[in-house]
């Protein structure tokens, strides 16, 4: 999964950043509202962290260019400015969240997995396909009840496929949310990523399955009766 940070204080901004790639995310960052509310129109993420004050454009005018350009991305507000009308001016500007400062790092994690739960359709912490459970909550996966052991790109890697059932992802649409600039992957990263998740599935009983490769397109995760 992919995070926008646009947040000026380094030491805010370096904190979040660590807590979010520490879990597991793909980080973009930016100190500055220009240069953040471009990432947010050329780039693509799953979710978008914006502080309301920012040098260069406010987190107010990023958001209503957001909106405007049609972008759904869901936005998670981060604020000093706790008042209620900032909160209802934000939420008014087409925030789906609103977190003031100075916040938990558990507390920030928690509301981006949900907004990316409820960004991708799934209201609740587990997503299933078939046997198939992911818990992102716990982020954790098993399989018929069986507990896979995954490693932290393994795990995202399946959760990625899982929240987007159904769709055939490409391989560069599976790097970008696996890789950001400070870890570039190898040709094959996402294909050996994808056989160790089909070994360690099939050790848990998988016996037909779930990720499909579709040739010259990508890779698409549902049950099927048969390959």
């Amino acid at each position: 999964m992919r995070i926008l940070v646009v947040e000026d204080s380094d030491q805010l901004r370096s904190l979040i950043v660590r807590a979010l790639r520490k879990t597991g995310y793909v980080v973009e960052e930016s100190a500055d509202g220009s240069d953040g509310c471009w990432k947010a129109l050329e780039m693509e993420f799953d979710v978008i962290l914006l502080d309301l004050m920012l040098p260069g454009m406010d987190g107010i005018e990023i958001l209503g260019k957001i909106r405007a350009a049609d972008i759904r991305t869901p936005v998670l507000l981060l604020t000093a400015r706790n008042e209620v009308e900032d909160r209802v001016l934000g939420l008014r500007s087409g925030a789906d969240d609103y977190l003031g400062k100075p916040f938990d790092p558990d507390e920030l994690l928690a509301r981006v997995d949900a907004l990316i739960r409820r960004g991708h359709g799934h209201h609740r912490p587990v997503v299933r396909t078939g046997s198939l459970s992911i818990d992102t909550a716990a982020r954790s996966a098993s399989y018929s009840g069986q507990r896979l052991d995954l490693t932290a790109r393994e795990y995202r890697l399946l959760e990625f496929l899982a929240i987007k059932s159904g769709q055939v992802l490409s391989r560069p649409t599976l790097e970008e949310h696996l890789y950001d600039e400070n870890g570039a992957p190898m040709s094959n990263a996402v294909d050996a990523t994808i056989y160790q998740l089909r070994r360690k599935m099939r050790d848990a009983g998988c016996i037909v399955p779930i990720i499909h490769t579709r040739r010259g397109e990508g890779y698409v995760l549902e049950e099927r009766e048969k390959e």
